[in-house]
């Protein structure tokens, strides 16, 4: 084993977070480490970690083993964000150091042989060590989380995401033997999640990751150890294996539940009647007391299973809008953004119909932040013009949902000044959102990212909001948490736009794709998993055309090479509708329903690459 945790208890303000935890690493493993928030799961990486302390057990490390544990924010007070990555290389930079004391020393003594011989050795471990590849390392991994623009920045000028984001950088430099990631993927675009995913999938060592992005387990981990009631239960696959074969395990302990109650009642029922039968007796029968007193102390030895959770409580609610919205929910025609002298939207087009879910998508400051509060009317333009469609009634729900809210204020206080009710209905609308009893009066400083979120989806459901507004709103909510919010969206049945960096939220929640890039916006039929190589064949397309130009007339511009995509695309889901409803797969009504849709969009996709092609 690399690492063993062996009866560790742990209390933290009195109260016990977990007792006789047992947790295995082995060499070479990919484990991902899930739980509940607050369950203990960024405890146990500081314990392994040696940064936090423990009551009582026992941590075993194979011996010389190298941790990289990913901090939270690190600290760098002086020097830039190179220096602190170079950092990395401390036995790299002392043999590179020597080296050079060895060449002056060269130029002075008489002694060159001997000074030739350590230099020599000296050099041939620092190249096995990989001393000439340090810069080409850094570059690499610098480049892949999006941070080469900042090495030359002062650390300390860095917000926290970027600190975070180096910091990353730096333990996949030092190559540990264990990796222990916290939360790797926040601050990182979708183009830095899919590099480091790929980076890890070769990475030679063990790998151990807290994640709340299911989709960067899937991809990576081989084996999930599930921290629940201060306990670890290991599953060998994926997270999307574990789930299956979680439930497939608490079905299996409910119906074995159920069965030991099945025998408690009639064990119960049989010493009832055996003292009922005793008692009737005349003279009372001893014999019949006895087996009863026998009975209820096999009964009371039994070992009892407790009631398995199948299910965490749910909301289970509809969003539901007062009123919807007309069919053109916005339109925006060339649509430019300027801070200072660099421009961050450039000509953006977009128009967003009712019922439509569409994700933007985008490196981090490509501009997509800027695009939802154009829309919400909290930036403006530089240039071009906005049209909001009638009846809109717009809600927001960003990864801070109460941002700028005074956090002394008690839940049911904010949820009453934006919802116009009593108390009384108040706590009722509350408690179907999962605050029960004095919940409702927590301080919304005191609220879970997930909590937040809850609140501000209760307030929508009685405001009437037909458009949502998403900006990262999946960041720092647990998967239950994230499972709430997707279900709410599944039910909502008004117009949805949203920014995320969570794949399986972006391909479960929306069936439109935007690429916003160089302020461009590129817009696709589908989800982020669908459209992705489509966005790849136009970047590719693109690429060509800048690179070899030729006459105006024969050339395919981007937008025309985005709907050519499109029109081929759902020319042949209507010819695959087509067959599957001659082959008996499909309903009649259901071919109605799909293939109407599928014409609608296609009739529209047809109109507007006719237009793109007049121009």
């Amino acid at each position: 084993m690399l690492v063993t945790l062996k009866d560790i208890k742990k209390i933290i303000g009195g109260n016990i977070l977990f007792e006789n935890l047992q947790l295995d690493i082995k060499p070479n493993e990919k484990i991902g480490l899930v739980g509940r928030n607050g369950s203990g799961k960024t405890t146990i990486f500081k314990i392994i970690a040696g940064i936090e302390q423990y009551e009582q057990g026992d941590l075993f490390l194979k011996r010389h083993t190298k941790i990289g544990y990913l901090e939270q924010i690190p600290h760098f007070p002086n020097g830039t964000v190179r220096s602190f990555l170079e950092r990395s290389f401390e036995e790299l930079n002392n043999l590179k150091q020597k080296m050079k004391e060895l060449e002056s020393e060269m130029q002075r003594t008489e002694k060159i042989e001997r000074v030739l011989e350590m230099y020599g050795k000296i050099q041939t471990q620092f190249s096995d060590l990989g001393g000439y590849e340090m810069d080409a390392q850094l570059e690499k991994i610098a480049d892949g989380l999006s941070i080469s623009h900042l090495l030359q920045k002062s650390f300390e000028q860095l917000s926290g995401g970027e600190k975070t984001k180096a910091g990353l950088a730096k333990i996949l430099l030092q190559q540990p033997e264990l990796l222990l990631l916290d939360e790797p993927t926040n601050h990182l675009d979708l183009s830095a999640i899919e590099w480091l995913e790929e980076y890890l999938n070769h990475y030679k060592g063990s790998v151990c990751i807290i994640s709340h992005d299911r989709t960067f387990l899937d991809h990576i981990v081989e084996k999930i150890a599930d921290l629940e009631n201060g306990e670890v239960d290991y599953y060998k696959g994926n997270y999307s294996s574990f789930e299956k074969q979680k439930e497939e395990k608490l079905l299996q302990e409910f119906a074995a539940f159920q069965e030991q109650q099945k025998k408690i009642k009639k064990m119960k029922e049989a010493i009832k009647r055996l003292r009922q039968w005793a008692n009737e007796a005349n003279p009372p029968n001893e014999g019949l007391h006895k087996r009863a007193r026998n009975m209820e102390r096999a009964l009371e030895r039994m070992e009892k299973l407790d009631r398995p959770v199948i299910d965490a409580k749910k909301m289970g609610l509809a969003l539901t809008a007062d009123d919807r919205s007309g069919n053109d929910v916005v339109k925006i025609s060339g649509v430019t953004k300027q801070y200072q002298e660099r421009g961050i939207l450039k000509g953006i087009d977009l128009h967003v119909r009712y019922k439509e879910r569409l994700a933007i998508v985008g490196d981090n400051g490509s501009g997509k932040s800027t695009l939802i509060k154009i829309l919400m009317g909290k930036a403006e333009p530089s240039t071009g013009e906005i049209t909001l469609g009638t009846q809109i009634n717009i809600g927001y729900l960003a990864q801070n949902p109460l941002e700028g809210i005074a956090e002394d204020q008690p839940m049911i206080e904010y949820f009453r000044s934006e919802v116009s009710v009593t108390e009384g209905q108040a706590r009722q609308i509350l408690a179907r959102f999962m605050f029960y009893g004095y919940a409702v009066f927590h301080k919304l400083g005191q609220l879970s990212g997930g909590e937040k979120m809850r609140l501000k989806l209760a307030i929508f459901m009685h405001q009437g909001v037909n458009v949502l507004l998403l900006d990262e709103p999946t960041n720092h909510l647990d998967v239950e948490s994230q499972e709430v919010l997707e279900d709410a969206l599944s039910r909502f049945d008004g117009t949805v736009i949203g920014i995320s960096h969570d794949r399986y939220f972006l391909n479960k929640c929306f069936n439109e794709t935007a690429y916003l890039v160089d302020g461009k916006l590129h817009r696709f039929h589908g989800t982020y998993h669908e459209t992705k190589h489509n966005w790849e064949r136009l970047k590719e397309d693109q690429t060509t055309l800048k690179k070899a130009p030729l006459a105006k007339n024969n050339i395919d511009t981007p937008d025309q090479i985005n709907y050519e995509i499109e029109i081929e695309r759902l020319e042949q889901e209507l010819d695959d509708l087509t067959n599957q409803f001659k082959n008996g797969e499909i309903s009649e009504q259901l071919y109605q329903i799909e293939e109407k849709e599928r014409q609608r969009k296609l009739d529209r996709f047809y109109e507007e690459w006719a237009t793109i092609e007049e121009k």
